[in-house]
């Protein structure tokens, strides 16, 4: 757990929930929100794979995913680490339409919480974002053992466990390497659904400020939310024995282990690692980023129709329930519309009221 500089009360700072996908990162995300910080107007709702929700800003996701593709790479690219950095200008349009997006998800915020796994690849972009809006970032990685996120991604997606582990690795060595010059704090998914107290405070510590709005209901509110049905796969079998990969995605989650043990080590002892990642790039990368690339192109749009539907669904519930709650409102005011009538008639019908 890293220890920084606090931010001055009167600065707006972003939580950045960064790492893996399917690491705990909707969990904390949940936690954060329900302290004080401000999801995003739009976010992605649960399904069969996640009940309680993403929690992440779906606008931004298909964004990303688009800025990703212009690299010619995906989500689950193993190789999308390093950053890939556009063409000067083109790099500057992309930026501009993140600052514009950012600012309609979160209108202004004093803590925005911004969870897309995706961030944490793309998170040179997104820090210029912030610094151009003048908002400090803080960031919390979760921290899952890689068999347990290789379980749950071959239920989801199919993934041989050797991909899932090092889209892994690429994910947990861009999370460390873009937040070295920020608040951190590393998080184990599995103390976060035993003691999720002790963990908001190791993230209080590590950041320099308190939770924007730690309240007693707010903890109510979040000891039911964090159950173990949040658990959905436990990790199985020894990790360095996983062919080609498991030796290297054990090497970076010691690295992590320690981290979220309150046991850092040098950001150095991951360059080994950045540089067999970079020598699989080199041999193997021009078969499999154009490939994911394009496989990603047809779910992002699967998944914007799917969000966009679910959106208009989510408008359409509202107006209905608006619409009941009208009626019964017109339905009162004729009952007592009616009881005033008969009242006027009785008034009327009494001899006592003539003059």
């Amino acid at each position: 757990m890293d220890q920084r500089a606090a931010s001055p009360p009167s600065s707006r700072a972003a939580y950045l929930v960064l790492g893996m996908h399917r690491s705990g990162t909707s969990a904390i995300t949940q936690v954060l929100a329900l302290a004080g910080a401000s999801l995003p107007e739009n976010v992605m709702p649960g399904d069969e794979y996640n009940a309680k929700g993403y929690f992440e800003p779906w606008r931004i996701a298909i964004f990303n995913d688009q800025r990703l593709r212009a690299a010619g790479s995906a989500w689950d690219d193993p190789f999308a680490f390093p950053y890939r950095p556009l063409e000067v200008r083109e790099e500057k349009r992309w930026i501009t339409r993140a600052t514009d997006l950012f600012d309609e998800e979160f209108a202004g915020a004093r803590h925005p919480l911004m969870k897309d796994p995706r961030v944490s690849v793309l998170c040179p972009l997104w820090r210029t974002v912030l610094d151009d809006l003048g908002i400090s970032a803080r960031a919390v990685i979760p921290v899952r053992h890689p068999l347990e996120v290789a379980g749950s991604l071959t239920k989801r997606n199919g993934f041989p466990v050797e991909k899932s582990l090092l889209v892994w690795v690429a994910y947990m060595l861009a999370a460390e390497a873009h937040s070295r010059d920020m608040p951190r704090a590393f998080v184990p998914y599995d103390g976060l659904l035993k003691d999720w107290r002790a963990q908001a405070a190791r993230i209080e510590t590590a950041h320099g400020a308190p939770l924007p709005a730690l309240t007693p209901q707010a903890g109510k509110a979040i000891d039911g939310f964090l159950t173990q049905e949040l658990r959905h796969n436990a990790a199985h079998g020894e990790l360095d024995k996983v062919p080609h990969v498991g030796a290297l995605a054990a090497q970076v989650y010691d690295w992590f282990e320690a981290a979220a043990q309150d046991r850092p080590r040098p950001s150095a002892e991951l360059a080994a690692a950045a540089e067999a990642l970079e020598e699989m790039r080199r041999v193997m990368g021009v078969f499999v980023s154009p490939v994911t690339s394009d496989l990603d192109a047809t779910r992002s749009d699967l998944l914007e129709i799917r969000q966009i539907a679910a959106f208009e669904q989510a408008k359409i519930r509202s107006l209905e329930s608006q619409l009941a709650s009208q009626q019964a409102i017109n339905l009162a005011q004729a009952d007592e519309l009616r009881r005033l009538e008969q009242t006027l008639d009785e008034l009327l019908d009494d001899p006592l009221s003539e003059s």
